[in-house]
């Protein structure tokens, strides 16, 4: 899935796109934008990379980060409906997680928590890319991400 394809599903369907990234560090962002007419379909992207700026920018409950930390599902959904919430978009792919080096026996390394919102519903799932080294993580988490954007692109009818 390349984010080309993704440009063309959105713009088909009218749909404006949001990220909101932590370990990718604004990676889907840029996959995006590299491509010539994604403004048409990307209204802008969140890199929060600290638990205060995930607080602060995206509206991320403190008590959810002290609850379950930043790389869980939970934080993923409030950095996703955050994102939508502030941006002017229809659909938002919110990313944290673990690129290494490092991790812990509790969340290894290579663990990646994502989350997918449109106003009306929330998806989050965990992936476990395992220790491939940090850049390989966080590109796998990248493809990850639009291949997430992409299936539920294909969720909205087209614009006639």
């Amino acid at each position: 899935m390349t984010a080309l394809a993704l440009l063309q599903a959105a713009k088909a369907r009218g749909i404006m796109i949001t990220t909101a990234e932590s370990c990718t560090g604004g990676l889907v962002a840029a996959a995006i934008t590299e491509i010539p007419g994604s403004s048409a379909i990307f209204d802008r992207g969140f890199v929060t990379y600290t638990n205060a700026a995930k607080v602060q920018m995206l509206g991320v409950a403190p008590a959810t980060l002290a609850a379950h930390g930043a790389v869980s599902e939970e934080v993923a959904r409030d950095m996703a409906q955050g994102a939508l919430a502030h941006a002017d978009a229809q659909l938002a792919v919110a990313i944290t997680g673990i690129a290494g080096p490092g991790g812990s026996d509790h969340k290894p390394e290579g663990r990646v928590c994502f989350a997918v919102a449109t106003p009306e519903t929330c998806q989050t799932e965990t992936v476990e890319f395992g220790a491939l080294g940090r850049d390989n993580v966080r590109h796998a988490a990248r493809d990850h991400a639009l291949s997430l954007l992409m299936a539920l692109i294909d969720t909205f009818p087209p614009v006639n």
